[in-house]
């Protein structure tokens, strides 16, 4: 079975920070892009950042750079958001995807996750 859990989301007032993970089982996530996505209730799920396979290259959505870094533990099997300086707009359902193409945009992940609630507010 194919898995991928996301964990680590909660409720933080703004500035603060949150670190999500990925994990993956039933198969290792080194021959995988990671990327994350978040959406809004009623918005459009928008891609967060994502990482090669090795964890030498990131991109990250312009909303979110400088705040946020991905980053991975292929030894772990385990990828991770740290989302620092969060802002309301942040809040959202965040989900971690599998793809095998570095490019933030969702029509390339094709396993996904169950997702985990950042709220951001004071």
């Amino acid at each position: 079975q194919l898995q991928l859990v996301e964990s680590g989301g909660g409720l933080v007032q703004p500035g603060g920070s949150l670190r999500l993970s990925c994990a993956a089982s039933g198969f290792t996530l080194d021959g995988y892009i990671i990327g994350w996505f978040r959406q809004a209730p009623g918005k459009e799920r928008e891609g967060v950042s994502c990482i090669t396979i090795s964890g030498g290259l990131t991109k990250y959505a312009n909303s979110v750079r400088g705040r946020f870094t991905i980053s991975r533990d292929n030894a772990k099997n385990t990828v991770y958001l740290q989302m620092n300086s969060l802002e309301p707009e942040d809040t959202a359902v965040y989900y971690c995807a599998a793809g095998g193409t570095f490019v933030l945009a969702e029509n390339y992940y094709h396993y996904w996750g169950q997702g985990t609630q950042v709220t951001v507010s004071s």
